[in-house]
């Protein structure tokens, strides 16, 4: 029988809110707490990947057409790309449910 929360001591509890091994963040699937999204005007974007550079989850990625997209499963929505993105191809809206 495994042990109960009263159980545990408190050497045996998960530490939380930390990646314990190195390599596993693409496990966890962060997104679902995002209010706004990326969404790319193709038209005006000029392709420089400077989005992609800035985003600080590595939530960018490159199509195959040479254009870039959010992976929404781990885009947070803190719109740095928007900001950084030189031709205003790329504007923040809010999530639907």
């Amino acid at each position: 029988m495994g042990k109960t929360k009263t159980d545990l001591t408190w050497q045996e509890i998960e530490i939380g809110g930390i990646v314990s091994t190195p390599g596993n963040a693409a496990e966890y699937e962060t997104g679902d707490w995002r209010s706004v999204r990326p969404v790319w005007d193709k038209k005006r974007c000029v392709k420089c990947a400077i989005c992609y550079i800035f985003c600080p989850d590595a939530a960018i990625y490159e199509t195959e057409e040479g254009f870039f997209e959010a992976d929404l499963f781990y885009c947070k929505g803190c719109g740095i790309c928007a900001h950084e993105c030189p031709t205003g191809a790329i504007t923040m809206v809010e999530e639907e449910e």
